[in-house]
């Protein structure tokens, strides 16, 4: 039984060599050496600045793959809002959309009220709430650089921050964008699509999401779902007692090299 079982596994990976470099002609370096064999894919939307379980998934998987052709939620949502600290206490921070009469719309089509100026007053709010953390002045000219560009769209400006914070932490997992992947299945089967296309091995959620997940599915590709529990890791912050889950910048500007090792205690 053993034997078939390891016969089988041996085939699911040179199906997958297969797909990946003769099918879909995938010619992404980071799947060179060996690392085909063996690939953890996780998927998630690209929300405006990301409290730290977002890289702490990332951290735990090869590759990250930001939902950005999906359906743009109706109603509140973090991909256009984010908690930070200030000295009254939580500041949120919301970028403004267009939403009104646009009817569905997805992530990627999602434009902004460019005339309302709110870059500019984004910026000043996190000048004020974290001019004292210890390592903000380190970030500030790239913060500068990031709340001054002129964005049209919510994508835009979401992965410019997504893509900062992720350097900045020093992550190395590849980020894919599924509109660069080219798949239009919607869940459950999206995420199993996904990793077909990709060649992954295995597929990380939270646990949370288990009851979503089309096991079966997966395990018929030879794909194996994992979960994971993400546990918020107390740090040093501004302004009284701590407020767990704001946006990454917060334990970034705060805690500054070991955010990194800060976020992977949570793992």
């Amino acid at each position: 039984m053993h034997k078939v079982q390891r016969l089988r596994c041996l085939l699911i990976k040179i199906t997958r060599v297969f797909r990946l470099f003769v099918r879909e002609k995938t010619n992404y370096t980071y799947l060179i050496g060996g690392f085909i064999f063996d690939m953890i894919i996780s998927i998630n939307q690209p929300y405006f600045a990301p409290f730290p379980g977002f890289f702490s998934k990332a951290m735990r998987s090869d590759i990250l793959v930001l939902l950005d052709s999906v359906q743009f939620p109706l109603g509140s949502t973090w991909l256009t809002r984010n908690r930070f600290k200030n000295h009254q206490g939580i500041l949120r921070l919301i970028v403004p959309v267009r939403k009104k009469g646009l009817g569905l719309q997805k992530i990627n089509e999602v434009r902004i009220f460019t005339e309302r100026n709110w870059t500019r007053k984004h910026l000043e709010s996190l000048k004020t709430a974290y001019a004292k953390a210890p390592f903000f002045d380190e970030h500030l000219k790239s913060l500068e650089k990031i709340f001054s560009e002129s964005y049209e769209k919510l994508i835009d400006v979401n992965l410019a921050i997504i893509r900062y914070l992720t350097e900045s932490i020093r992550i190395q997992s590849k980020i894919v964008l599924l509109s660069e992947i080219g798949i239009e299945e919607k869940e459950p089967q999206l995420s199993v699509e996904i990793c077909r296309k990709l060649g992954a091995s295995h597929f990380l959620a939270q646990s949370g999401a288990r009851k979503y997940i089309a096991t079966e599915a997966f395990k018929d590709s030879g794909i194996e779902p994992i979960f994971f529990n993400y546990r918020p890791v107390v740090y040093p912050q501004l302004w009284g007692a701590f407020e767990r889950n704001l946006s990454a910048f917060d334990l970034l500007f705060n805690c500054g090299p070991k955010s990194y090792d800060l976020i992977r205690k949570g793992i």
